[in-house]
């Protein structure tokens, strides 16, 4: 069951009427959507919908031409660089996985979890015994303790994309912006994945942005939004969504 729209106060991310152009391209035309606190909610579309340059505006990159951009419904993202948006709790997965290959498994999550401290700070920062069982935990949800003296490189393409996920968390997040996360998986591999998000859900949000129509159903809890031309061109259930002859057209066009 699709909860009803809340009120902004009930939201963790709200985007309202924002539009972004390149060389007169609209790649997102008046684009409104919420986020709620612990929701998993997965946003799908054809390419060129508009799905990256959401992201890149909700984190930063990409300053939008017009519209809100609303973090816990007061503080506004688009005053804000991409290095103080992160530290306010929004982090971002890109799909190609940017782990250092050279490093272990651990001492990735080490740097993930030193801040702003550089390369060489973090690697011989003593870690406190909390911080120790942070990494530990964060390990055992990414079903990477195994292989925590590992070097990165060595880790399948999967493996590298939860070692990726596992740095995020090692941040701390409210909110995760999680790029298809599943391209070039292996059937396994989708399957843990799904499992993953959906565990992580309630304590972060987690927003996925995906092509896999099979992953999307896997995960969707409650409400999918379907992007189109950078507006929303449906949201509602999975089932809902699938049935709406707009999205039928759309990805049978693509």
């Amino acid at each position: 069951m699709v909860s009803s729209q809340p009120t902004l106060q009930d939201t963790v991310l709200y985007l309202n009427g924002v539009s972004v152009s390149f060389d007169g391209f609209k790649a997102l035309n008046n684009l409104s959507l919420y986020i709620e606190p612990g929701e998993l909610r997965a946003i799908i579309g054809p390419n060129g919908a508009g799905k990256s340059t959401m992201m890149d505006v909700i984190t930063g990159m990409t300053r939008p031409d017009s519209g809100e951009v609303l973090y816990r419904s007061h503080i506004d993202l688009t005053q804000h660089d991409e290095a103080e948006i992160a530290n306010l709790g929004i982090g971002r997965k890109f799909q190609k996985p940017s782990c250092i290959e050279s490093l272990t498994v651990r001492d990735n999550l080490n740097l993930a979890l030193a801040g702003h401290r550089n390369v060489f700070q973090a690697l011989f920062h003593r870690l406190s015994g909390e911080e120790r069982d942070q990494v530990d935990a964060v390990l055992e949800t990414v079903r990477l303790h195994e292989q925590h003296n590992l070097l990165a490189g060595s880790l399948s393409h999967g493996q590298k994309q939860w070692l990726e996920i596992g740095m995020l968390l090692a941040q701390k997040p409210e909110v995760m912006l999680v790029d298809e996360p599943v391209a070039g998986m292996t059937p396994q591999e989708v399957e843990r994945t799904a499992e993953l998000l959906t565990q992580l859900a309630g304590e972060q949000s987690v927003v996925v942005v995906e092509h896999d129509m099979a992953f999307v159903r896997s995960i969707a809890q409650g409400r999918v939004t379907v992007l189109h031309q950078g507006q929303v061109l449906s949201e509602g259930s999975m089932n809902s969504v699938q049935q709406d002859p707009r999205v039928i057209e759309v990805y049978l066009g693509e």
